[in-house]
């Protein structure tokens, strides 16, 4: 497999047609999506579809990745980068189960340390719905500072969290 980054617990790489399966799980649970503005896919086959039709790779040279554990090989998310208009975010989803085991922080700390470091970005942000207090606490834990409060998408209310190559960890 072609990993792009490893932590201590974790594989990441980009996604492959095999992982609608995945995509569509973790999208079918409310919970995991409550917070994201997203909605679930109506079948594995539109996962499929959404991931045949993910260009972030070739258009900008990164993106989201999936995240596999090193010692079971468990596909439990996904995390990455992803480049907006004028900015580039961090995001990260998780099945439920692996929830409040650090891996989303170990995740998303390897991935802006690969933004500062191997894609000479110069500012990261992070979005998370003002209610979601896990997201906003790991987007402290890997070193952003609150920016300021903003409408994002269809999430309503969020925080929006800012961290730049000079003040990362």
């Amino acid at each position: 497999m072609n990993w792009k980054l490893e932590t201590e617990r974790l594989f990441l790489r980009e996604f492959v047609k095999s992982d609608a399966k995945y995509i569509y799980e973790l999208n079918a649970v409310r919970e995991q999506i409550e917070f994201t503005g997203d909605v679930a896919f109506e079948s594995v086959g539109a996962a499929e579809i959404f991931l045949e039709n993910y260009s972030d790779y070739k258009r900008n040279g990164y993106g989201r990745w999936a995240c596999v554990t090193k010692d079971t090989k468990d596909w439990i998310g996904w995390c990455g980068l992803k480049k907006h208009n004028d900015f580039v975010d961090i995001g990260y989803r998780f099945f439920k189960e692996y929830w409040g085991k650090g891996y989303a922080t170990e995740a998303a700390k390897a991935s802006i340390d690969y933004g500062f470091e191997e894609l000479g970005l110069s500012e990261i942000i992070g979005r998370a719905h003002a209610d979601n207090a896990a997201s906003i606490r790991v987007l402290e834990k890997i070193g952003l500072e609150f920016w300021k409060e903003d409408h994002v998408d269809s999430i309503g209310g969020s925080k929006i969290f800012k961290i730049t190559k000079n003040n990362s960890m």
